[in-house]
């Protein structure tokens, strides 16, 4: 019977391997669509808050906001979701490296 649950064990293995990882790549595809939805979620509300039209429903905006942040947030950590969307990634992806470059190209832009 030893040998039965050996052999089952390679057939999970190889179960999980076979895949290649497709199923996590398409959960993490979805995660980062909802994640997507999210922000344009917080950006729709952000322009709301901003808008004299939507005055006397301001501090609802403002709790939905915080809200929707919060939830982005936890969303990133639990699914480990650390690069966001390319319109949000440029504050958190810069390396040391990588600010010597933009020193660079503000001298050359100095030189203009």
């Amino acid at each position: 019977m030893r040998d039965g649950h050996g052999h089952r064990g390679k057939f999970k293995e190889e179960c999980r391997n076979r895949d290649g990882g497709k199923a996590q790549t398409f959960r993490r595809g979805r995660a980062l669509a909802f994640l997507e939805k999210l922000t344009i979620t917080r950006a729709t509300l952000q322009r709301q808050l901003n808008d004299p039209a939507f005055e006397a429903i301001k501090p609802v905006i403002s709790g939905e906001l915080k809200a929707t942040e919060a939830i982005m947030e936890e969303f990133i950590n639990v699914f480990q979701l650390h690069e966001l969307p390319e319109e949000d990634n440029t504050s958190e992806d810069t390396p040391a490296g990588e600010e010597s470059n933009s020193d660079e190209s503000n001298n050359g832009s100095d030189e203009s």
